[in-house]
């Protein structure tokens, strides 16, 4: 007769940065309209409008129905709803089958799912080797050959 209604969108496993919680400490509901600068050492959702700067230690969910206006710093972030702006993710960004991305992004990892869309410049944050490619008819390959098989001498 009580029973919960079942959430519609459930928060996304993302992995949980050293020294936090997996708990959402703080939540922007889907009829609120926030402007302005968020720091915290926790986790935190946005269903509704924000517009500003968020800086995380843990990690950013934004929910289908959060649209989202901002520079993001977090450890992990995951996006159901639309982002404009710059995210710089220590971990992982997860753009949803339902999320948009518009802006640069600097990743550790990066997940976008069918349907989901970026728009953008990405980095990827670590050192790589670059693999040493040779192109085609380089010395590693051998001598470059002339189609004109006289040329060849």
């Amino acid at each position: 007769m009580f029973m919960r209604k079942k959430e519609e969108s459930q928060a996304p496993a993302l992995p949980v940065a050293p020294g936090t919680s997996p708990k959402i400490e703080t939540i922007i509901g889907p009829n609120a309209d926030f402007k302005g600068e968020v720091r915290s050492d926790g986790n935190m959702r946005i269903d509704g409008r924000f517009e500003g700067k968020v800086e995380l230690a843990g990690n950013l969910i934004v929910g289908e129905s959060g649209k989202v206006i901002a520079d993001i710093k977090a450890q992990n972030v995951s996006v159901s709803g639309a982002v404009k702006g710059s995210v710089n993710a220590v971990g992982r960004l997860e753009i949803l089958s339902s999320g948009k991305v518009w802006g640069d992004i600097s990743v550790a990892s990066l997940l976008i799912d069918e349907g989901g869309y970026f728009r953008g410049q990405s980095i990827m944050a670590g050192e790589q080797d670059f693999p040493l490619l040779e192109a085609p008819g380089s010395k590693a390959n051998g001598p470059v050959l002339d189609a004109h098989p006289a040329k060849n001498n």
